[in-house]
């Protein structure tokens, strides 16, 4: 028995037929239990048994009620037997029960009982007519009210099964509770919060499912982990190399292969500061120098670095400007990255700076007129090291962190980044920043 009862925790396949196999029973004896109690409102009449008919004058005393009638003897004889008994004459029209359900004039002959008796026929009911001393004695079985459906019944039967019903509902949403909560956490490990775990004390087959769902995020955590550490590490390690380099690059005459040899060695010293930037941003615990700010002046003190873009830029500032809790060297270089982007990609295309307020947050706006991002790459154009430019052409620049650290830097602020973009319509990316760095952005 034991062992039975442990299959049955450990199979939510067992579970559920075995929930299915009582709401079947219960339907069926809900079921049968109302329907027995509807047709048993009422009793059927049987037919005359044979052997009743051929010995009608052993079996009913007619003599007892005599000539004329003796309607006390009638009643008697009419209670013992449990029939009706009418009897008619030219002046006299009596019957035992008060509502006669038979109109015996109507009656047709069937066969003979003996000399005085016959059966006669209505409405396919047997009826015994016996003609003694000038009276007409008609005896057929009792009225019996004709079956009528209990409503009380049907409704009791109706809220029973609903009750079942319910009862089956609660108990298969119970067991499959865990199934949102997967779905739940799936989504959170899926949006990038790999440290969340689904709890989950079930011994069962979703039991299984969840542990195993929280070792694929264990290992997601962990693979990611240790490349941000190989990262982090080979950044460490190039620096040094780099700043060699750097000193002996000095004590080149100037050329132009020295310039692309600069150029070069600077590339590579961003993208470390970068990597290391973003390691900063995603620790748990990252710190942000918080600052009293007015934004729209902030971002126009930026934007006054690209007077020399081709295109024009258009910087437009929500009235009254209003000060916000930031920090400033990591929003500055959020507002560099997104400006370095739209003037790599604006094709010398009109470039816009909207700033705009609500009451508890600001949206900083940049939108180009470039050559847009395919649709498929937009969910990841944010992710580090991801472009979609594949090839990374020379001519295009970056390194596929710049998207990357503005998210990053976003998030830190409690703040979000949004990309939107069409092929050959440009970019639109808007952030958006709390008032202060402990609110959440709604």
């Amino acid at each position: 028995m034991n062992a039975l009862v442990q299959s049955i925790r450990r199979s939510l396949f067992l579970r559920l037929l075995l929930i299915f196999g009582t709401t079947v029973l219960l339907f069926l004896i809900i079921i049968f239990w109302s329907l027995r109690l509807v047709t048993d409102t009422g009793n059927t009449i049987d037919a005359i048994p044979d052997f009743f008919s051929r010995n009608i004058d052993s079996i009913i005393d007619i003599e007892s009620i005599g000539s004329p009638p003796n309607l006390a003897n009638a009643m008697r004889l009419a209670e013992e037997l449990g029939w009706t008994i009418q009897i008619r004459s030219p002046i006299m029209r009596w019957s035992s029960d008060t509502d006669n359900r038979i109109d015996v004039t109507q009656a047709e002959f069937d066969h003979s009982l003996s000399a005085d008796a016959e059966i006669r026929r209505i409405g396919g009911e047997d009826i015994i007519m016996v003609e003694r001393g000038g009276y007409e004695f008609y005896l057929y079985q009792r009225a019996v009210p004709e079956p009528a459906i209990n409503y009380l019944v049907l409704y009791v039967g109706f809220t029973l099964a609903a009750l079942v019903l319910l009862l089956n509902y609660f108990m298969v949403n119970r067991l499959l509770a865990p199934v949102r909560l997967l779905k739940q956490g799936a989504e959170r490990i899926r949006n990038g919060d790999l440290g969340f775990r689904v709890d989950s004390d079930r011994q069962d087959e979703l039991g299984e499912l969840t542990e195993s769902i929280n070792h694929m995020a264990d290992s997601l955590q962990s693979m990611l982990e240790a490349k941000r550490q190989l990262l982090l590490a080979i950044s460490h390690e190039l620096r040094s190399p780099l700043a060699k380099a750097k000193l002996r690059l000095e004590f080149l005459d100037e050329s132009e292969q020295a310039d692309q040899l600069r150029e070069d060695i600077n590339d590579i010293d961003l993208l470390i500061a970068d990597l290391i930037e973003a390691e900063r941003l995603n620790q748990e615990h990252s710190v942000l120098v918080s600052e009293a700010v007015r934004i729209g002046g902030f971002v126009r003190s930026v934007t006054e670095q690209y007077v020399e873009y081709k295109g024009s830029l258009e910087v437009k500032i929500g009235r009254p400007d209003q000060e916000f809790h930031i920090d400033k060297l990591r929003i500055r270089l959020l507002l560099t990255n997104l400006l370095n982007n739209a003037v790599r990609h604006g094709e010398n295309k009109p470039i816009q700076v909207k700033v705009s307020f609500s009451e508890d947050h600001a949206e900083i706006e940049v939108v180009d007129q470039g050559e847009g991002i395919p649709a498929e790459h937009l969910k990841q154009i944010a992710e580090p090291f991801y472009r979609a430019d594949m090839a990374r052409r020379r001519n295009t620049g970056g390194t596929g962190l710049g998207l990357y650290l503005c998210r990053l830097i976003a998030e830190a602020h409690g703040g979000t980044l949004n990309i939107q973009s069409k092929v050959g319509e440009g970019a639109r990316v808007v952030v958006c920043l709390p008032r202060r760095l402990s609110e959440t952005p709604a």
